[in-house]
């Protein structure tokens, strides 16, 4: 017998993705200033209260992996295998979000991000809130052994590698680089405050 609460989760994932299609096809064709909450929800047929139970606002509905992106993140932090690397761990995710964001048919969405200024503002907002959960859950592990500094700044730096990635011509190439510089600044992050100069 099917669980109730397994057939309660997979029609709450599949109205969330159809309110998403439902948005992301109305903003490419109308323009997404022109179009607004109940048109989405009227389209999809949900109740607009329906809506606002998956998405917390209309720029949400645009980048509706966005907060599974975030904990996906956060669990190559604290899902790692004992003594499993962090950096590669956090590459493996980036590499994944950089598939969905440059496969057949993205550049729409992208377009359509980069002309609006409330979209763009939004994902400056949302990149912020997964770093500052990523960087939590570095500092928060005992086995990293990096500062709160060190944390912050390579979780920015994790965070915005896919938006750099996704404006190369060849994007899994461009994550590579960027973490290679990323491992560095880690490890360079790891070390106590002084023992580069006290090595020279």
């Amino acid at each position: 017998m099917t669980v109730p609460t397994g057939r309660r989760e997979r029609k709450k994932a599949a109205t969330r993705q159809k309110i998403a299609d439902t948005a992301l096809r109305l903003f490419l064709e109308r323009g997404y200033e022109a179009v607004g909450i109940r048109d989405v929800a009227a389209e999809a047929d949900v109740a607009v209260t329906t809506l606002f139970s998956h998405f917390a606002s209309k720029e949400a509905l645009v980048f509706e992996r966005g907060d599974e992106f975030q904990q996906r993140l956060t669990r190559a932090v604290t899902d790692r295998a004992p003594g499993e690397p962090l950096v590669p761990a956090l590459r493996r995710e980036v590499h994944a979000l950089v598939r969905h964001c440059t496969g057949d048919g993205a550049a729409p969405t992208w377009h359509l991000i980069d002309e609006s200024p409330a979209l763009r503002e939004y994902e400056q907002s949302m990149m912020l809130r997964q770093a500052e959960s990523l960087a939590a859950a570095m500092t928060a592990d005992p086995d990293l052994g990096g500062n709160a500094t060190a944390c912050r700044a390579v979780a920015r730096f994790v965070t915005a590698a896919y938006s750099v990635a996704r404006e190369a011509a060849d994007p899994r190439a461009a994550v590579d680089e960027v973490f290679h510089m990323i491992e560095a600044a880690w490890e360079a992050g790891r070390r106590a405050p002084g023992e580069e100069l006290s090595r020279a």
